[in-house]
């Protein structure tokens, strides 16, 4: 039998039974759609988030209090945590390839502004903050360049709070006041919109002192260190490790680069889109299911059939061909409808729900469709296999 006329005759036997085809089709199609969607779904979120969170940048070292791991000697003397102190982040200027070093101090107060009060979120920094974490400075200037240990009492305004407070006014050298304390507004920020569903653009930004003495915290909550692009980071963080342990006497301190917390964040979005599409492997399973009980039947239906092709002088090898290309006729087209059905869904999704972040990689497209082939490959093996293995007469005679 050509190769042709191969492909012929196991079209024609898919289109001889048109509704069977459609539906065992379908089953194949609906589970390919679902696998599609909920990757579509998964891959998008997993962009969305480590858009957000590389919109910062990527050579960023954020330094916290305490140390994560645990070691097995006993507690004590030794296991003391010194605070990460203002002196903490002067020294840390000093290491070679960093640029911008940012004491960071926050916490939730009342700010009261021309008559009207607001709780909102305050940031302690430090004069750095805008250059290093990619923030605009819409009109006044930022934090000045104080002594860290005694800033003036000077604010600037997140778009959003200078909004509610101000309005339209200038608010520019307007006093205001932070839990109770008097404050100078010398600028406000560019809007930043909303990072995980935290919005930057309701917030106060304050000397990290004075943030200290307004929460009633003895240390840092974190220091951020923005080292210069193409730096070794691994240079910087020996020189983090080095300065600190120098200043505390021993590594109470946890230091955990941007390329880290994005590599943890990435195998957890990785293990969402996985699960995902696992969900939506379900129905593909059913749909192999499907195949599987139909090319049984088909088996039964053209026992006679199989017998005269033998008869005829066609070889084990070309029955079991024959059958097998069956059924991955029928999984191909199924597959190629689920994938318009679930890039259409996936557009569909975006469309009407225009935060939803949604994206299909070329990759899965071409995955799923070799899924659903290897699928009804695997669903024909058993039924091709039990056509070939038919004797002409007793097919025949089976008739």
């Amino acid at each position: 039998m050509l190769s042709r006329d191969f492909i012929g005759f196991s079209l024609s036997s898919v289109m001889a039974h048109r509704t069977r085809s459609i539906l065992t089709t379908m089953g194949i199609a609906v589970g390919i759609a679902a696998v599609v969607l909920l990757t579509s779904i998964g891959e998008g979120v997993n962009r969305f988030v480590l858009a957000e969170f590389t919109q910062f940048g990527t050579n960023i070292v954020a330094i916290n209090p305490g140390k994560v791991t645990t070691f097995g000697a006993p507690t004590g003397v030794f296991n003391t945590v010194r605070p990460l102190s203002l002196e903490d982040s002067d020294a840390l200027n000093k290491i070679p390839y960093v640029t911008s070093v940012v004491p960071v101090v926050q916490g939730n107060a009342e700010v009261e502004g021309q008559g009207r009060t607001r709780r909102t979120m305050v940031y302690g920094v430090g004069s750095q903050f805008p250059g290093a974490f990619k923030f605009g400075v819409a009109a006044g200037g930022f934090l000045p360049d104080d002594d860290p240990r005694a800033p003036r009492a000077y604010a600037v305004l997140g778009s959003k709070l200078k909004n509610e407070l101000f309005g339209e006014a200038n608010a520019l050298g307007e006093r205001i006041r932070v839990g109770g304390d008097r404050y100078r507004v010398v600028g406000y920020m560019q809007s930043k919109g909303q990072v995980l569903g935290f919005d930057l653009d309701d917030t106060v930004y304050i000397p990290a002192a004075r943030a200290l003495d307004l929460f009633g915290r003895e240390g840092l909550m974190e220091i951020d260190v923005l080292y210069a692009e193409g730096a070794p980071a691994e240079e910087v963080v020996a020189g983090v490790n080095r300065v600190l342990i120098s200043r505390h006497g021993g590594e109470d301190f946890t230091v955990t680069t941007q390329q880290q917390m994005l590599d943890v964040l990435g195998s957890v979005l990785g293990v969402l889109t996985f699960a995902v599409g696992a969900l939506g492997g379900i129905s593909l399973l059913v749909g192999g299911v499907g195949i599987l009980t139909i090319m049984i039947i088909a088996v039964r239906e053209r026992t006679s059939e199989i017998g005269l092709l033998r008869a005829l002088g066609a070889t084990r090898q070309q029955i079991l061909r024959v059958f097998l290309g069956e059924a991955v006729i029928l999984s191909a087209l199924g597959g190629l409808m689920g994938l318009a059905l679930g890039i259409g869904g996936a557009w569909l999704l975006h469309f009407l729900i225009p935060a939803m972040p949604v994206h299909t990689p070329v990759s899965y497209i071409l995955m799923a469709e070799a899924m659903a082939v290897v699928i009804g490959l695997a669903a024909g093996v058993t039924p091709a296999r039990r056509a070939a293995a038919m004797e002409p007469l007793e097919a025949l005679r089976a008739e």
